[in-house]
């Protein structure tokens, strides 16, 4: 569904690096760094600061880890486990709370598989409270799951059938897995991000569909994307921006030509670029070669994280067998 970016987390904390660390008003920012991964933490106070970050009042994190990309397994471990811990902060669960887990997006198209992947991999366990209640072990809580699929491929959308599920089960809470249209190409399948106040699937690529969020289900929805592609203005734009680091660094300061380089706003050069190559070349969206391997691998990396908070009792060797 590649839902609009959501590097909130990430602009937040460079936001406030710049300059002298000035804050931002309404807005709470904290980052911790451990084993290689680290975790930014956003929390939308007040009013005047969802006005400043364009955002709904909530928290938003972000998860990082370099060794993501060089697909170092000790790393992925760290990451499930670091998914799992922050999702404790936005969320509880325990064994007379349902959560309904929903994979976003299209099976069919690489990019766009992992949600519905993650739910391949995911511990549900709501049919064996409701048939099994003397065999669920302690620190085991009621999950289900759903790939809904697209627009395109059932004719029905996807917030229709959320809202219908969400009626009949009436679950406690809704967790949102989906792709998301990156700003920045070095976030590609680097990057996990989490918001609390819902999800806008299709977004991203200029395809907004109904919003999942409290007011449209009625019960807490919380997001989880990965960017897995980049529009051709990002691409510019950062290719730009390099260019404009690059002779920035050779340039002597003071200059009239150096103010000017450092004059260039990121957001107006992606605006303009934008503009002009769209009716050129549409809304084309790229991916990196790997991404077969690294949706794979991001779809086990977010269910663990996902296991580990719905059942707190349950390590991440014991999954295998709660899983088909």
């Amino acid at each position: 569904m590649f839902n609009k970016r959501t590097d909130l987390a990430v602009e937040a904390r460079e936001m406030y690096g710049k300059g002298e660390k000035q804050e931002i008003p309404g807005v709470a920012v904290d980052v911790s760094d451990n084993n290689g991964v680290k975790v930014t933490r956003v929390n939308i106070q007040q009013e005047v600061g969802a006005r400043i970050m364009n955002k709904p009042i909530g928290n938003y994190i972000t998860i990082e880890a370099e060794g993501l990309k060089r697909r170092d397994r000790d790393v992925y471990e760290e990451v499930s486990r670091a998914l799992g811990e922050e999702m404790k902060r936005v969320a509880s669960v325990d064994k007379e709370s349902t959560t309904l887990v929903v994979g976003l997006g299209n099976w069919n198209v690489t990019p766009d598989s992992l949600g519905p992947k993650v739910i391949s991999h995911l511990m549900v366990t709501r049919h064996v409270f409701e048939y099994l209640p003397d065999q669920v072990d302690e620190g085991v809580s009621p999950v289900c799951a759903i790939s809904p699929g697209v627009l395109g491929i059932t004719g029905i959308e996807t917030g229709e059938i959320i809202e219908g599920l969400v009626s009949r089960i009436k679950p406690d809470r809704v967790i949102a897995i989906d792709a998301l249209a990156s700003r920045k190409m070095e976030r590609i399948n680097a990057t996990i991000q989490i918001a609390d106040t819902g999800i806008s699937p299709g977004s991203g690529v200029g395809n907004k569909r109904k919003e999942l969020n409290r007011e449209t289900l009625g019960v807490p929805v919380i997001a989880i994307g990965v960017p897995t592609v980049v529009d051709a203005a990002t691409m510019a734009s950062d290719t730009i921006d390099m260019v404009v680091d690059t002779m920035i660094k050779q340039t002597e300061e003071g200059k009239e030509f150096y103010q000017v380089l450092k004059k260039m706003q990121g957001e107006d050069r992606y605006g303009l670029i934008r503009e002009v190559l769209s009716p050129n070349i549409g809304n084309l969206v790229v991916t990196p070669k790997e991404i077969d391997d690294m949706v794979r691998d991001m779809s086990k990396i977010l269910a663990n994280g996902l296991n580990i908070f719905l059942h707190p009792s349950i390590g991440p060797e014991d999954v295998d067998r709660y899983i088909n």
